[in-house]
């Protein structure tokens, strides 16, 4: 049985500025505004956290956390790993972990990531 992808992404307006983010289940888009002020690397987190909030309120299990931030997909991945945070972003995440582990946190590209396409929708050029 395939894994379910729960995908997400983070932006901040200007940057650093205001965060916001985004996070796909099944074709559904959760959008989070307000989640304060901060860099696109604070936004990348956040967008993670919200993410595996979501899929722990809907009671989802066997997940696959996609990302296109890198830096952000391999820290977590890090974390999980070893079980030691490096800032308070990862030590968040790893306390919601604790809960129900994700399965895996994978990058995928930009123009792949569902998430992220609906945070580019909501401010177009």
């Amino acid at each position: 049985m395939a894994r379910l992808k729960v995908f997400f992404d983070g932006g901040c307006r200007p940057n650093p500025g205001r965060i916001e983010a985004a996070v796909v289940v099944r074709g559904n888009v959760q959008l989070f505004d307000d989640l304060g002020h901060g860099t696109s690397s604070d936004a990348e987190w956040l967008a993670l956290i919200c993410a595996l909030e979501l899929a722990q309120r809907q009671g989802l299990a066997d997940i696959v956390l996609i990302g296109d931030a890198i830096a952000v997909v391999q820290q977590a991945n890090a974390a999980l790993r070893t079980g030691r945070a490096k800032h308070r972003h990862a030590a968040r995440f790893l306390a919601l972990s604790a809960k129900a582990h994700p399965v895996r946190i994978r990058w995928i590209k930009r123009a792949q990531n569902l998430a992220g396409i609906a945070l580019a929708a909501r401010h177009p050029r």
